[in-house]
């Protein structure tokens, strides 16, 4: 096979951006537009590989090949689809190591006669050239050739991984990665990796099925009132959901209609266990690698306390549930019971749910479609949380600030940032410009219905003076976020909604370093 040299992914044409690209930045104030001739940083410059030596490493590294090809996948119950997974498996096999360990990750792409693929690492800090994201960073990995990632992973975390070529998020290439802290501050007895994931490839068609049904809109069809809960089968609608609505996420709740909701890998009807004893204290790593579901998680009988979200430690809150949208991961403390208890995932406004078991003693199962009265309890988002002193951002002055204004709607699925829809083929233009060392506010403003999991590659934001710290966060509609950042990354790195259909479409753009 074919190995691609890394050093070929630059950014075509990145060094002769010039101050057309940079002045188009979005609502830049601070002087980022202010139009003079610098050159952006690119992914594999100078700048990159410096801050990749100020990492903190162990000198171990850790040495994995990664294959990407069709599979047939057990998801229990009987349903057997034909997917794409990574070794066959899906999840894939979780990735461990230790803070300041090198991953070496060779990607072997075994997909169908041209297709391409890569693999972004999802909340990692890592240098820019490693982000897995073509064109930005790198070169699209072609069927029959390999690529081979390498990077520092400085920032203990619950983390994972999955491609970043158009929807193939929404098949089988996914699994968790775990950083784990040489230091580890909570005590506890065991752990369980909790994924969830909304499932429609090989069921009830594609992702890129769904994704051109999609495209189509609603235009079409004219008044929507009075169309809660409707079967659009006889409207030549496939897979669009209509009447998924949610108080928690402002109205709208999602797009699709999947046919399973997972959990670990299986479906409700066959659910993934884990086995413990009374009174063992567990954390659950929660992950959502969903395209287009948000979920409210709980387990029956017990009370969480969170922990960590998107891997970085926040005051404890103990809560009933917890909503967690695609991308976000949350880290929680459980003391276990004595029973049989259902960790339940109810897909958001969908009225339909993922289901996993926590066993301590005999008995039987409850029924798939339980609801625990903890699913209605303490709900906690994001918003209520607040940093822990150790990683909360140091007091500083803006430097720049820049409006994301999430923008389209259902009808002509045209989602965009600022109202232009993000380029492939050029995602050099209309940059969000910053500087090295630059305090960095976003003021996320929807303008749109729907809710949208905003994601920062590269870094991690604070959500106002003293919120958590995460790489994506929830933005209802018609509301503002504002988050902080210090710009300690230097590259190419992508801001898109992490609903894999809305960022197909167009809501991405491209935070970019001036060097």
């Amino acid at each position: 096979m074919n190995s691609i040299n890394r050093r070929s992914v630059l950014f075509a044409g990145l060094g002769a951006v010039g101050t057309g690209a940079l002045a188009a930045c979005s609502g830049g104030s601070g002087g980022s537009g202010s139009g003079d001739s610098d050159a952006l940083v690119g992914p594999s410059g100078a700048a990159v590989a410096a801050a990749e030596k100020r990492r903190t490493s162990t000198g171990r590294q850790q040495k994995l090949t990664l294959t990407a090809a069709p599979a047939t996948i057990d998801l229990g119950g009987g349903v057997t689809p034909r997917t794409w997974a990574f070794d066959g498996r899906t999840p894939g096999k979780e990735v461990r190591l230790s803070a300041g360990d090198t991953l070496v990750a060779e990607l072997s792409n075994q997909l169908p006669d041209k297709t391409t693929t890569s693999i972004h690492w999802h909340g990692i800090a890592l240098r820019n050239d490693m982000d897995g994201v073509p064109p930005a960073t790198q070169t699209a990995v072609r069927a029959g050739s390999t690529f081979s990632y390498r990077f520092i992973a400085d920032a203990p975390g619950t983390y994972f991984f999955h491609p970043h070529v158009g929807v193939q998020l929404d098949r089988g290439l996914y699994a968790p990665l775990i950083v784990d802290d040489p230091k580890e501050p909570l005590a506890y007895d065991d752990e369980w990796v909790v994924l969830l994931d909304d499932w429609v490839d090989g069921v009830t068609g594609t992702p890129d099925e769904v994704f051109t049904e999609l495209k189509r809109g609603m235009a079409d069809m004219g008044d929507m009132g009075g169309m809660d809960g409707m079967d659009m089968s006889g409207m030549g609608k496939k897979f669009m959901l209509v009447g998924a609505t949610s108080k928690l996420l402002g109205g709208d709740a999602g797009d699709v209609k999947y046919p399973h909701h997972l959990i670990n890998g299986r479906v409700a009807t066959d659910p993934d266990v884990h086995t413990g004893r009374p009174g063992d204290k567990v954390r659950l790593r929660i992950i959502n690698a969903g395209s287009d579901t948000a979920y409210r998680v709980a387990l029956g009988g017990h009370r969480l306390t969170i922990t960590h979200t998107d891997g970085f430690p926040v005051q404890h809150q103990e809560v009933d549930a917890l909503l967690v949208g695609m991308g976000e991961r949350y880290d929680v403390l459980v003391t276990l019971g004595d029973g049989v208890f259902p960790l339940v995932a109810l897909a958001e406004g969908k009225n339909a749910n993922g289901l996993a078991l926590v066993r301590t003693a005999p008995g039987s199962a409850p029924k798939a479609t339980v609801r625990p009265k903890e699913l209605s309890g303490m709900i906690m988002t994001a918003s209520h949380l607040r940093a822990a002193d150790d990683v909360r951002l140091k007091s500083a002055k803006t430097d720049v600030t820049h409006q994301i204004k999430l923008t389209g709607d259902m009808m002509k699925y045209d989602w965009s940032i600022n109202g232009t829809p993000f380029d492939m083929k050029h995602p050099e233009a209309h940059p969000v410009v910053v500087r090295q060392g630059q305090r960095v506010r976003l003021d996320f403003i929807n303008t749109t219905t729907m809710w949208h999991p905003m994601h920062l590659h590269g870094h991690t934001y604070q959500i106002g003076d003293s919120g958590p710290r995460k790489d994506t966060a929830i933005v209802l509609p018609g509301k503002k976020l504002s988050v902080f950042f210090d710009a300690d990354n230097p590259g190419q790195w992508m801001l898109h909604c992490h609903n894999a259909y809305h960022g197909e479409a167009g809501m991405m753009t491209n935070v970019a370093y001036r060097s």
